[in-house]
């Protein structure tokens, strides 16, 4: 089991599968490395394949708390100017009326990309490196405008690896992952337990 929310959980093959399929149909959408994903979901599913997914493309994600002030999601989408939007339908509202908008992609509807393959994509052929953005993730904007702080591959990397070298996590362990994903302690959250076979419990 990688991955438990609420009464179901889902296995590390299915999870894995899931992410490559969109991950590819990505890809084929022009996303590359340092082009920014942007996502707007509450916990579920849907927001790990989606954070994965846009990884495994070469991407940088740009998380969007739903709960956020409508404003600043439409200021950040704007800023960040990403190829595209993947949301839960019942934020899609959020966003409609901006100037050059980027598609919206339902996270739900899982159609267009159940034809994708399942196979991991090559980060070699996709020329990602250490150097490329992981994610960029705004400031809270208590002195002015939000602000896009980018995180580069390698920051990340020689954190989690840090992480394990310090705690030893493996197989039997589990990690409640309950920050939200537009704050900078939930990177570690999703990611390290994911790495070293541990099962990523997301709270409600």
């Amino acid at each position: 089991v990688a991955l438990v929310f609420e009464d179901a959980s889902l296995s590390y093959a299915k999870l894995n599968a899931r992410a490559n399929q969109l991950a590819h149909y990505l890809r084929a959408l022009g996303v590359r490395p340092d082009a920014r994903v942007a996502i707007c979901a509450e916990r579920s599913f849907e927001m790990v394949v989606a954070l994965l997914a846009v990884l495994k493309s070469g991407g940088a994600y740009v998380p969007l708390d739903p709960t956020h002030p409508a404003e600043r999601l439409r200021f950040m989408v704007q800023d960040s100017a990403p190829v595209a939007v993947l949301v839960q339908p019942r934020f899609g509202s959020l966003f409609i009326g901006l100037s050059d908008a980027p598609p919206l992609i339902d996270l739900e509807d899982t159609a267009p990309w159940s034809q994708q393959p399942t196979t991991d994509p090559d980060a070699d052929a996709i020329g990602l490196t250490p150097q490329h953005l992981a994610y960029v993730i705004y400031t809270s904007g208590s002195t002015g405008q939000p602000k896009g702080v980018m995180v580069q591959h390698q920051g990340v990397s020689n954190r989690l690896e840090w992480m394990q070298t310090a705690y030893g996590m493996n197989s039997t362990d589990a990690v409640v992952q309950k920050t939200t994903f537009s704050f900078d302690v939930s990177v570690w959250e999703f990611f390290w337990p994911l790495m070293t076979g541990a099962r990523l419990v997301m709270a409600r």
